[in-house]
């Protein structure tokens, strides 16, 4: 469903939101968001030290529990420049870290859901490992996508937190990717939307000091409020560059992301990488608009993938399988090494070569 169109005069301001830009600009390029570029091909981890997926065999998708504080200091101690996580506020306006929109528990054997934005930051909180050795947590389930309720059971648990929790617990010189998460399902008028992202932008204002920060959102109008409510930190629209389809026009195709990034002066895409190989020629109108270009999905986990993404000019990736795919990048960043006992030579595309592999992806992608 669509979002209600926003009408930025309506909007209540971040009076004490300082604008300090050696925050972020310093970080990327001297001249402030109008001159945004990132410096180098960025290594992402999903929230934190990648997914859970309950339901998968590997035990990597069961490592940590995602957007955690003990996920996200994992993903520290890797060559990572930023984590990824999804950022929601609940009914009494904290900023909490959780992806899906409903939190599913049990009670004598009774499964129930709640909406994350309507309970309490106290009830939140109260839910699976508890900080307090003592307490017992509400148990915490997961509902699949299809449709299964599973225990959440990872191998090194650990309890919810709060965006502030994160800002003082993690390593202040690792990046955050913060993805403003909104439900598909709703509509939101102006007002409701911005008493979403303010909570969010003032606890970065009060605790974002030095750390690099990128805002990013699936909806549209998000994405244009949170540029329009500060211009310190950078802001990605998130897309599924055509992979799947809403009633929102603005979110199925990168052709559509783009113009919603140079019109609302947004930095830069995030697309599944399912979309950009599909679309190969659109890395070149991304970059003819000015915009960056990062992508997220599960080809993200494939070393050849990324490293084909790193020829194409895409600035980024964010990954699942961190460990495996910063090593795989730091081999990439190396200089050509011809030695015979180099054992893992670099792929080495001619212009041509490359011509032919971005015109022969697309068709392979689409079975």
């Amino acid at each position: 469903m669509s979002l209600k169109a926003i009408h930025v005069t309506e909007v209540p301001s971040l009076d004490n939101f300082h604008e300090n830009p050696s925050l972020c600009a310093s970080r990327f390029s001297p001249g402030g968001l109008s001159s945004f570029k990132i410096p180098k091909f960025l290594v992402v981890g999903h929230r934190g030290h990648g997914m859970n997926m309950l339901q998968s065999p590997d035990p990597r998708f069961s490592a940590f529990k995602e957007n955690s504080i003990l996920s996200f200091n994992a993903a520290s101690k890797l060559p990572l420049d930023f984590i990824e996580f999804d950022v929601q506020v609940t009914r009494d306006g904290c900023p909490v870290i959780f992806h899906d929109d409903f939190i599913y528990s049990e009670d004598n054997g009774v499964v129930y859901e709640k909406r994350v934005t309507e309970v309490s930051s106290s009830e939140f909180m109260s839910y699976g490992k508890q900080r307090e050795t003592e307490k017992i947590g509400k148990p915490l389930l997961r509902k699949t996508k299809e449709g299964k309720i599973l225990k959440w059971c990872v191998q090194q648990d650990d309890s919810l937190c709060t965006l502030q929790e994160a800002f003082e617990k993690v390593e202040p010189k690792l990046g955050f990717n913060i993805e403003l998460k909104l439900d598909d399902n709703l509509v939101y008028s102006s007002d409701h939307l911005s008493r979403l992202l303010l909570p969010i932008l003032q606890v970065v204002c009060d605790y974002g000091k030095d750390r690099p920060i990128i805002f990013s959102s699936f909806h549209p109008d998000a994405a244009l409020l949170a540029r329009k409510l500060q211009s310190i930190y950078p802001v990605f629209f998130l897309t599924n560059g055509g992979t799947e389809m809403y009633y929102d026009v603005r979110r199925n195709s990168l052709e559509e992301a783009i113009k919603v990034c140079v019109e609302g002066g947004l930095q830069g895409i995030v697309s599944e990488v399912k979309g950009v190989f599909r679309n190969p020629a659109a890395v070149n109108r991304i970059k003819e608009s000015k915009l960056s270009l990062m992508t997220y999905g599960k080809l993200n986990n494939v070393a050849e993938a990324v490293y084909m993404q790193h020829l194409m000019g895409i600035e980024g990736v964010i990954v699942d399988h961190v460990e495996e795919m910063t090593e795989a990048v730091r081999e990439m960043m190396k200089p050509s090494n011809r030695d015979a006992h180099d054992t893992k030579p670099k792929p080495n595309f001619s212009e041509r070569e490359l011509s032919f592999l971005l015109k022969l992806i697309p068709e392979l992608i689409q079975h």
